[in-house]
């Protein structure tokens, strides 16, 4: 009955990932070119962003009717607000779908190498996401983000956790932080079993289903901070995150 059961999963998890590609494709040729016509720069990106958002619960519904995941969030309402810079750390492939799932406006930084991808491409830049390949660039691009109301989601390792390894982080949003003034929303995400994890194949499922648990913190005031040097105190931001995380990490589990 067990290897029934996780056969199924993987079935599942299959099925789940391949919708996803489909939608995607389902997507870039309704939904953008929808985006294009309305005039208004602005209202084009929120549309755009409210429709991943809604094709985003959607995938992450479906993994959850069909059994292949179970999810917890608390303290959902504080991500409500816009205009905040939700920091997260990042065990699963899936985590920035479902943090963009719980929020209808959310603005992300992606690696520059979607807009060379066919399937993603149009998608990213109709939702004017910022690409992370000039780090002043992601800073004024965060910036107007903010100003237009939208909520900004970053992961301080830049990539998955490395299952094993100390975590690592980048200043990206450490900096961004300091220079725009904006306090960090941290999210704590669990995933137990481990599964889904950087060099983890989608098709090598748990013994037992995943269990995804996200936890929305208080605020980090981060004006201790800009008193100083930038790039001294983006250093010392970082490591006061990365201790963060290492701690909190540690009793979520």
């Amino acid at each position: 009955m067990k290897a029934l059961e996780r056969f199924w999963r993987v079935l599942a998890t299959g099925f789940s990932f391949l919708v996803f590609g489909l939608g995607s494709l389902l997507f870039t040729l309704t939904v953008v070119p929808v985006s294009w016509l309305i005039r208004d720069e602005l209202r084009s990106e929120r549309f755009v962003k409210y429709m991943i958002h809604l094709c985003f619960r959607f995938f992450t519904g479906l993994m959850q009717k069909l059994g292949a995941l179970t999810v917890e969030i608390s303290h959902a309402e504080r991500l409500a607000s816009p205009g905040q810079l939700v920091i997260a750390n990042h065990p699963t492939l899936i985590d920035v779908v479902f943090l963009v799932s719980f929020m209808p406006r959310a603005d992300c930084v992606v690696k520059s190498s979607l807009l060379k991808n066919p399937l993603l491409s149009l998608p990213v830049k109709a939702a004017r996401y910022i690409t992370n390949d000039d780090p002043r660039a992601v800073i004024r691009a965060a910036s107007d983000s903010f100003a237009r109301g939208n909520t900004l989601i970053v992961f301080p390792e830049g990539t998955r956790t490395t299952p094993g390894e100390p975590m690592q982080l980048q200043r990206g949003a450490a900096n961004i932080a300091i220079r725009t003034g904006h306090n960090l929303r941290p999210v704590i995400i669990d995933c137990a079993p481990p599964a889904l994890g950087k060099n983890t194949p989608w098709y090598r499922v748990p013994e037992r289903r995943m269990h995804m648990k996200f936890r929305v913190d208080e605020e980090l005031d981060v004006s201790p901070y800009r008193e100083g040097k930038p790039s001294v105190m983006s250093r010392q931001l970082t490591a006061t995150i990365k201790d963060y995380f290492i701690r909190e990490t540690a009793h979520h589990e």
